[in-house]
């Protein structure tokens, strides 16, 4: 193993860039609205026992891998593989890091928009104008390609100054930033009037509500929210010291983004509830329904509705950022390493060559009906292809991988630093990584095609 391997420079440098790979835009809208719609507090109560069960454990063990190969994703698996076909895992997990990257940062760049729109004023008529306005934006030929291409010269600018110098430091900036501005949301929003009613819709436990269905959609957000599987976690992890609490670590980091989704409920449902709006799920909460609501709340004030639009738009952006950060680490390690090139180019070749993925899923949401594949946008297919193939597949291979192909004593060995901690902890967590993982893996799978229901019920 390398011994010279660049190290975060701080415990809290490599928890706050690690969580900041796991907070992303899914945590703003997805965890909110799935906890309001599934019983509330009962469902919360059912995703922390799923990132129990399922996120901490294969968090944990894509530490192992990248902490021993200290190197990039592909290579670290291929160290522990012997030359076996397990290595094709790791590639499995760059590829589908830099997949992401390209269709994600199109989503990012909406959010600047919106922050440019806030400022000068653009987001002020009815719910027809938002909603049309959203739809013209997003399907423009120009608009969304430009802000793609600022978001990747922000995330470039960071990569490519290194580890400590660009990752952790923008880290540290950028995940603290994001706190404060989502405490002063959530405090602002919870003051309004009516604002208890979204209080109440998102922590009042239903457990009328609580089904299998309800179990399996909190088991793929605990799943999907730790960005499992896409070689973020894998590569951070190989910037560990030797001393770093792999499971300490990884409990941290999963409060953290726990934490930072209930606040995001806390944020949006107080003040939708304050002018009579149940929020929807997906894009058209957060680049329509929203707007609107920022209008009605402070209409009396409308400097307080831009300035509130603004720190909104401004932390989605924060939180796309750091997830870009990560996913274009995982493609930056990689060439570095196994091109053997430097660290500059090679992000510069990440950034070029996602960029044009971006432009073309971006382009294939408008008039451009030649980038589709299968009657679906070019944006839609990747989406699909990284999100509901590629992740769930890397990883079960990655649990069956630990769990029954590396040798026991070096599994052991990383999750208790050679003896010295969580030594009574390490059969649990091996136990949860064979049996209940791989499972539950499965069933996410069956359950986001509708298999898992035409197993169980019959029909469609």
């Amino acid at each position: 193993m390398a011994n010279n391997r660049v190290n975060f420079g701080s415990k809290l440098g490599m928890i706050l860039a690690t969580a900041g790979s796991a907070v992303g835009l899914g945590n703003v809208w997805r965890f909110p609205y799935m906890a309001g719609e599934n019983g509330g507090a009962a469902f919360i109560l059912i995703y922390l026992g799923c990132v129990l069960l399922l996120g901490i454990p294969c968090m944990v063990s894509e530490f192992i891998i990248g902490r021993y190969g200290a190197s990039n994703t592909a290579r670290a698996y291929a160290k522990l593989a012997n030359g076996t076909p397990w290595k094709y895992v790791g590639f499995l997990g760059v590829l589908t890091g830099f997949l992401i990257t390209g269709y994600y940062a199109v989503v990012s760049g909406w959010c600047l928009q919106y922050i440019y729109a806030s400022f000068v004023g653009e987001l002020h008529g009815d719910s027809e104008y938002i909603s049309r306005y959203f739809n013209d934006f997003s399907q423009s030929p120009l608009r969304p390609v430009f802000w793609t291409a600022v978001i990747f010269f922000l995330t470039h600018f960071i990569i490519k100054r290194g580890v400590r110098h660009g990752i952790e430091r923008a880290s540290k900036l950028l995940m603290p930033t994001l706190f404060i501005l989502l405490l002063i949301i959530v405090v602002v929003s919870c003051l309004l009037p009516g604002g208890e009613s979204g209080i109440s819709f998102l922590f009042k436990p239903d457990f009328s509500k609580i089904d299998s269905g309800v179990f399996l959609s909190a088991l793929g957000q605990s799943f999907y929210s730790l960005s499992i599987a896409m070689g973020c976690i894998c590569t951070f992890a190989s910037y560990f010291s030797r001393k770093v609490n792999l499971l300490g670590s990884a409990v941290q980091i999963s409060i953290v983004d726990t934490l930072i989704a209930i606040l995001a409920g806390l944020m949006i449902f107080p003040i939708a509830f304050s002018v009579g709006i149940n929020p929807d799920s997906g894009p058209s909460l957060i680049f329509i329904t929203l707007p609107n609501v920022f209008q009605q709340a402070f209409s009396g004030v409308p400097f307080l509705g831009t300035a509130m639009a603004l720190m909104f738009y401004s932390l989605l952006s924060l939180a796309a950022i750091t997830s870009l950060i990560s996913l274009h680490e995982v493609s930056t390690a990689f060439l570095h390493e196994e091109l053997n090139i430097s660290r500059k180019a090679a992000s510069l070749i990440v950034t070029v060559s996602c960029f044009v993925i971006g432009a073309f899923c971006s382009l294939s949401r408008g008039d451009f009906a030649f980038l589709s594949i299968g009657g679906k946008s070019l944006f839609d297919v990747f989406d699909f292809v990284t999100g509901q193939i590629f992740l769930p597949v890397g990883g079960l291979l990655t649990c069956l991988f630990i769990g029954w192909y590396v040798p026991k004593k070096t599994v052991r060995a990383e999750f208790t630093n050679h003896g010295t901690t969580n030594t009574r902890l390490f059969s649990a967590y091996l136990f949860a990584v064979r049996f209940i993982c791989p499972v539950c893996i499965v069933l996410i799978f069956l359950h986001q095609f509708g298999c898992l229901d035409i197993f169980l019920h019959g029909t469609k």
